[in-house]
């Protein structure tokens, strides 16, 4: 017979086993891969609306992750919202005429800012503003667009 003692440790290590998972699993979705700041240089950008995006999003450019969010302020002058953007040393040749869109990963994921490479030959450098920006695509109007349109179509008698 199993002697209880040596069940009551393997069931212990066990349960440990699964909240350690849990806690790996809980910082991948949180998205805190490290806690100190991407050592490099910071980049703003203007956007009419960022929708859902957070501070340590994702910054990427061709889908390869080349720096994070820093923080998200607001301009009560312009009413914008400026996004700080921290971007890793190595990837330091982004022409001047760079563009910002905030996108959505998936359906429902997590918003970013996609970074799309222009054609100048000057580089940006430390505090610079990437001047053309796409702002966040918010679900709940283009839903609300799309049935004022249709509301609109068939207030009309059906008459084509």
């Amino acid at each position: 017979m199993v002697n209880a003692r040596v069940v009551e440790i393997w069931v212990g290590l066990f349960i440990a086993g699964g909240i350690a998972a849990l806690f790996v699993l809980a910082m991948k979705v949180s998205n805190i891969s490290s806690f100190s700041k991407v050592e490099g240089y910071e980049l703003t950008a203007r956007f009419e609306n960022v929708g859902g995006l957070k501070k340590t999003a994702p910054v990427t450019i061709a889908g390869v992750r080349i720096g994070r969010v820093g923080e998200i302020n607001f301009d009560d002058t312009t009413y914008e919202a400026i996004v700080h953007l921290n971007i890793d040393k190595k990837f330091d040749k982004l022409p001047t005429d760079t563009t910002a869109g905030i996108f959505t990963a998936g359906l429902l994921g997590e918003q970013y800012v996609s970074l799309e490479a222009g054609g100048e030959e000057n580089y940006m450098k430390d505090q610079d503003e990437i001047k053309i920006t796409q702002s966040a695509l918010v679900l709940e109007q283009v839903i609300g667009q799309f049935l004022f349109s249709k509301a609109s179509e068939g207030g009309n008698g059906g008459n084509n």
